[in-house]
């Protein structure tokens, strides 16, 4: 039996139930905008926490300096990507009782979270690398979790397959329009919360986050992407251009910049800044020893610019830093 096919807007029925479209339908992924963003808000209203800032200072190499903390791993499930999930599966004209999702960590977080205040059935195909913590924060939240294959790619087809087979909608975790949209609804917040236009370093995993923010502040004010030079999926992308959608067949890991987000940060001319693992350590070790902040290492990675030194402000500049997710299976010390 096959699922659903979902226009929502981005080009059409898709076979096999997938919510919109990104890099493996035909033709373009479709442009996200500030407008997007401002759908998206409304829709997430009363359903999403508008996450604090907290004007403070931390410490650089060469001394304090003034910055801005948005505190959203303080959002629903400790992580941003509730407000892509709950905007793609509220925007979808298709109805269905059942969300399946391939994820190693927080997308299957976010959409267990979305889909039990929506009263759906969320399914979880997670490869056997998947951190427990998270699979737990999944289990958590009413998710049924079903692990296959050793890498995310083999858990990407394992999830198409399982949703044609049940009926049931396939959700992307990032490489999506309404994903982006939802996250961008952080830089319409921002922009209440803050005063000027300072930069925004955001952390960069598949890219929604710093792709959501920049689709609303355009070139008005400067996004900049944070990643470990383990890990340089935005940097790897702008150089050689190779963005490939998180459950396209070609996708080993999550470890890949979309299409999506590649194409706006080129549009606004994002930066990729690259910090050593061991400073994504300290930031985190920093954060919780000066402000008692558990996050994992992926929402200390912005962070980690400052506190290094490899993002030095000029005089007066005082940088937004998002610290965007809170789901660790280590402890801090």
């Amino acid at each position: 039996m096959s699922g659903p096919g979902i226009g929502a807007g981005f080009g059409g029925s898709v076979p096999g139930g997938v919510v919109g479209s990104g890099p493996d339908d035909a033709g373009p992924p479709r442009r996200v905008s500030r407008s997007d963003a401002r759908e998206a808000r409304k829709r997430l209203a009363g359903r999403i926490r508008k996450t604090p800032v907290l004007h403070t200072s931390i410490a650089g190499p060469d001394g304090p300096v003034p910055v801005t903390l948005k505190l959203e791993y303080l959002q629903h499930g400790g992580t941003f990507k509730v407000r892509g999930s709950l905007n793609a599966l509220l925007e979808s004209p298709v109805s269905a009782g059942e969300v399946v999702i391939a994820s190693d960590g927080n997308a299957g977080i976010a959409t267990a979270v979305a889909t039990a205040q929506l009263g759906k059935a969320c399914t979880v195909v997670v490869p056997e690398s998947a951190p427990h913590t998270k699979v737990a924060a999944m289990w958590s939240h009413g998710a049924e979790v079903v692990w296959h294959g050793t890498t995310y790619g083999e858990a990407c087809r394992h999830a198409a397959d399982l949703a044609t087979e049940r009926g049931a909608l396939l959700l992307r975790a990032d490489d999506l329009p309404a994903v982006v949209a939802g996250a961008g609804v952080v830089g319409l917040e921002l922009e209440e919360q803050v005063r000027g236009r300072p930069p925004v370093l955001i952390s960069v995993g598949g890219g929604g986050l710093v792709a959501g923010v920049a689709s609303v502040l355009g070139r008005r004010q400067q996004v900049i992407g944070v990643e470990p030079v383990g890990y340089p999926a935005l940097h790897t992308a702008l150089e050689t251009d190779p963005a490939v959608g998180p459950c396209s067949p070609d996708a080993a890991h999550a470890h890949r910049i979309g299409a999506i987000a590649l194409g706006i940060a080129r549009r606004y001319d994002i930066r990729s800044l690259l910090v050593a693992d061991d400073a994504v350590v300290a930031a985190r070790e920093y954060l919780w020893r000066e402000f008692r902040i558990v996050v994992e290492a992926t929402g200390a990675t912005a962070l980690a610019a400052v506190h290094s030194g490899v993002y030095v402000p000029p005089p007066g500049e005082r940088p937004v830093i998002v610290l965007c997710s809170a789901n660790t299976e280590h402890v801090v010390q």
